[in-house]
């Protein structure tokens, strides 16, 4: 053979070979991506969402994001609630719900009226198999146990029951009865439940609806029950102090969370007003002790920290604060510029470390996204109509980009793409109308959505 030639050939299978040495590092980089320090993009590159959304199979199918490389399942479609063809899907209301069992097999969707159902999940194939669908009625959405993997509580419908499910066994009973404590009027409904990490405490809110409710009940395993009227401004039970609420602003409830220590009570009042409650003590302190940073927007609470948009020069303006002194704010993105046009988000932590260093999560939304079938969403800037997660362990400030969400949230409030991340850090569970391209709701109600898992890595 002559010489050239073969030192051509040479050259070709020294970097045919580079070339496969390459990809194998590549293929063994990724593998050992993943939760909390993921491989996934952060730059600040704007990504347009293409002409026309990724063309979707039927429930179980797989796509892989064209911008961001993530793999995406759809959970749910038309076919899925067996009693009434055509119903759309969703994630729950709030991003802050646990929606996912501790080591992400088993997690729950709704349907367009509430009702839930089980879905088996496995991690390795990246599969979600649908379970009997449970008999149960409880009130508000459930949460699954953050230590056990097969354990979900609830409120129940009829009593305000705490009670539990346990999945395997299909079997429901009775934790506490809030009745057994506090006189109850007939009005009266629970919803709202949070379970503390350790599964010592529980709440509910208490009213006759969402933003006339006046009671935050705590129910402690070993203590028995608590509670704050936030109307009376009375805080009493069986444990802790006793008395009238430091904050003597009179409210009524939108929403409440705690946090995952058990220690704190974030309150939302109707008209955004926001207060928390140190839940063994009659400390409420307002969260608005600098008025330009007020503890506005959807927000998430870890184990003694709380991450919101400040709302101030730009939507991702994230700040971090502890929760018993939220005026120390710490920025979480830096160099930002001030923004026209604005877009929301919603923020899930249910990956919590005790010391609130691991990252979390959220998806945006733009309220003037455009509301025709197949149309690219409204990106002027990064990190808009995304999928993403953010650093939080004060060692950087990055933000890692998953996957577009595809949804328009022009379908009313259940198409904006909430979401709710694993408590292993390692899945993203949430709602989306795909451009308005999964079909009709059959109640009249625009476009249908449905339910996807996006794997973080």
């Amino acid at each position: 053979m002559p010489l050239l030639l073969l030192l051509g050939l040479n050259t070709r299978l020294s970097a045919q070979s580079s070339n496969t040495k390459e990809k194998k590092r590549d293929d063994a980089s990724r593998e050992n991506c993943g939760y909390p320090d993921y491989c996934a993009r952060t730059d600040r590159k704007v990504e347009p969402y293409g002409q026309t959304p990724p063309a979707l199979g039927r429930a179980g199918s797989v796509i892989t994001d064209p911008s961001f490389g993530s793999r995406i399942l759809r959970v749910t479609d038309e076919a899925s609630d067996p009693g009434k063809a055509g119903m759309p899907f969703r994630t729950p209301s709030s991003a802050e719900q646990n929606s996912w069992n501790r080591n992400s097999t088993l997690f729950y969707v709704l349907n367009g009226g509430g009702r839930i159902f089980l879905y088996r999940f496995d991690p390795a194939s990246f599969r979600a198999t649908q379970l009997k669908i449970p008999e149960f009625r409880w009130r508000g959405e459930p949460q699954f146990s953050y230590s056990s993997d097969d354990l979900l509580y609830g409120v129940s419908n009829k009593s305000l029951n705490f009670e539990k499910y346990e999945v395997n066994k299909d079997k429901l009973s009775t934790i506490h009865d809030p009745a057994t404590c506090l006189k109850l009027d007939s009005t009266a409904n629970g919803a709202d439940i949070t379970v503390s990490a350790d599964e010592q405490r529980f709440i509910m809110v208490i009213g006759p609806k969402q933003d006339a409710n006046n009671i935050v009940y705590v129910y402690d395993v070993q203590k028995g029950c608590r509670w704050y009227n936030t109307q009376s401004g009375e805080i009493s039970g069986k444990w802790g102090q006793t008395g009238r609420a430091t904050l003597a602003d009179s409210f009524l409830i939108h929403n409440a969370r705690m946090s995952k220590s058990g220690k704190y009570i974030y309150v939302t009042g109707r008209g955004g007003a926001s207060a928390i409650w140190d839940v063994d003590t009659t400390s409420v302190i307002p969260c608005r002790a600098n008025p330009q940073q007020q503890c506005g927007g959807h927000r998430a609470l870890g184990y003694s920290h709380l991450i919101n948009p400040s709302l101030r020069v730009h939507a991702m303006n994230l700040v971090r604060r502890p929760l018993g002194r939220v005026d120390e704010i710490s920025p979480l993105v830096p160099d930002l510029q001030a923004k026209q046009g604005w877009f929301g988000q919603h923020l899930s932590w249910n990956n919590a470390d005790p010391d609130d260093t691991a990252p979390a999560c959220f998806s945006t939304f733009h309220p003037t996204n455009p509301d025709k079938p197949g149309a690219p969403l409204t990106v002027n800037g990064p990190w808009e109509n995304e999928i993403d997660c953010i650093q939080m362990d004060g060692k950087g400030s990055k933000i890692w980009r998953f996957a577009h969400t595809y949804s328009t949230a022009r379908n009313g409030f259940w198409s904006t793409p909430r979401g709710n991340v694993s408590p292993d850090g390692r899945f993203y569970m949430f709602t989306s109308d795909w451009q308005d391209q999964l079909g009709d709701d059959p109640r009249g109600k625009g476009y249908r959505t449905d339910v996807f898992v996006v794997e973080l890595r």
